[in-house]
This record gives C-alpha cells, sequence and structure tokens, in this order.
C-alpha cells in the first residue's frame, strides 16, 4: 500500500472538519474506517490537524524526494527537544520532519552519545549492499515503523539505514512467525570451530541455501518494484 493512501483533498477535510467543530476526531476516524479500540484515535490524523493549523493546506503537498538532514540540524532540534517544551509532534511539525519517529531515532542516537551525521537521502536503496548489524530490538522497531507506515520499505530503509531486502525480508518473516521470525539464533550455537566437519558442511550448506533464497528474494522484489515504477 502506498504512503500516499489519503489524498490532499481527504486531509484537508479532515482538519477543516474537525477545526470546524462539525466532527470530533473520534467521528472522522471512524468514517475512514478505522476501529478505535477504547476510543483511540489513528496519530496521523492529529499530525494533519496540526499541519494545517502551522502551514495551511500548503502543508500536504508533497516535495520531489526526501529531506536532507545536516548532523548541525539534527543536533539542533534534538537539544531544543530535550530542553523542554515541544511535544515530538510539534517539533517535528515545527521544523518540517517527515514525523515523529525520525526525530525520536535522533534522540536516541543523542542519549546514547553516538555520533549524530549528516543525512543525504539515496534516491535507490534496492541495491544497497552494505548490511549493517541490527539488535533484535532495532529490528522490532523497524517492522513496527514499515508496517504502521503503509509498508513504506524504501522509506523505512532510508531512516534506519539499513537495505530496502532487509526490510523486506524482515517483514515477510515477522508476517509469517510474529517476533520469534526476528530473532538471530545464529548466535546461539557453537562456533564453527567447536563442532566436527560433518556438522561444519551441514551449517555452510544451510548457510548457502539461506543466501541462495535471500537472493531469490531479492530478484523477485526488484521485478515486482520495477514493474510497479514502470507503471
Amino acid at each position: 500500500m502506498s504512503k500516499n493512501k489519503y489524498s490532499l483533498h481527504i486531509k484537508i477535510k479532515v482538519a477543516q472538519e474537525y477545526l470546524s467543530g462539525e466532527k470530533t476526531l473520534l467521528i472522522i476516524a471512524r468514517e475512514l474506517g478505522y476501529e478505535c479500540k477504547n476510543s483511540r484515535t489513528p496519530g496521523h490524523l492529529t499530525r494533519w490537524i496540526k499541519q494545517y493549523l502551522a502551514y495551511g493546506e500548503a502543508a500536504f503537498i508533497n516535495s520531489i524526494g526526501n529531506s536532507s538532514y545536516t548532523k548541525e540540524f539534527k543536533k539542533l532540534v534534538v537539544e531544543e527537544y530535550l530542553s523542554g517544551g515541544y511535544s515530538l509532534l510539534d517539533l517535528s511539525i515545527k521544523y518540517k520532519i517527515r514525523n515523529e519517529y525520525i526525530l525520536s531515532r535522533w534522540i536516541k542516537q543523542y542519549n546514547a552519545n553516538r555520533e549524530l551525521k549528516d543525512y543525504i537521502p539515496k534516491r535507490e536503496v534496492y541495491m544497497a549492499e552494505a548490511r549493517r548489524k541490527t539488535t533484535f530490538e532495532e529490528r522490532k522497531e523497524i517492522v513496527k515503523y514499515c508496517i504502521g507506515h503503509h509498508r513504506d520499505y524504501k522509506e523505512t530503509a532510508s531512516i534506519y539505514d539499513v537495505s530496502y531486502s532487509q526490510v523486506y525480508i524482515w517483514i515477510k518473516k515477522y508476517d509469517a512467525c510474529g517476533e520469534e521470525g526476528l530473532l538471530d539464533k545464529r548466535g546461539h550455537h557453537k562456533t564453527d570451530n567447536e563442532v566436527d566437519e560433518l556438522e561444519r558442511l551441514q551449517r555452510e550448506n544451510l548457510r548457502l541455501k539461506r543466501q541462495l533464497k535471500e537472493s531469490e528474494m531479492t530478484v523477485e522484489l526488484l521485478k515486482k518494484v520495477k514493474e510497479l515504477e514502470g507503471m
């Protein structure tokens, strides 16, 4: 499903109906098809309303490509958040950051004393060769973000600095096995040097099969992406 599921017209209509007092947020959400258990409404509806208040209809006109963020800009925004006075949502709207999840990630990096780096979005992340190592908690966060944003693999890969195929494979594993599918079980066994030759060969065979399967999935995925982009 496209991240542009809702049109400019719908977003403006939601903001205007709520701000005029014509409808409550709960009624609007249910009209859009949300169940709203315990009367909780989707966060992006509140975002649309606040964006409209800040920038009017222009808030929903998508720019071409992703925004670039320098490390100096990231630090400025993070420190403003940590000084208090703004929520993640309000600050992301103020500085026109795509969503509060991006800002939340910067804050986690800053608090962990990890270097904030310049972000220059790559227009093509499908064939990214580098696969950085991720923790189980990171994979859960990445999958949660991707599913919560209409399974936009490309945006998720760019935000979390992983490859398109990594995100795609994690989502497939999550759909099939839940969070257990995101576990990296390779570290729960003896190392190759600690087993006999037969088991070592068996492991190597399994690794090659897994790599082949992932390669086949990536090739199939690329075919689908090219078909969609050619439409």
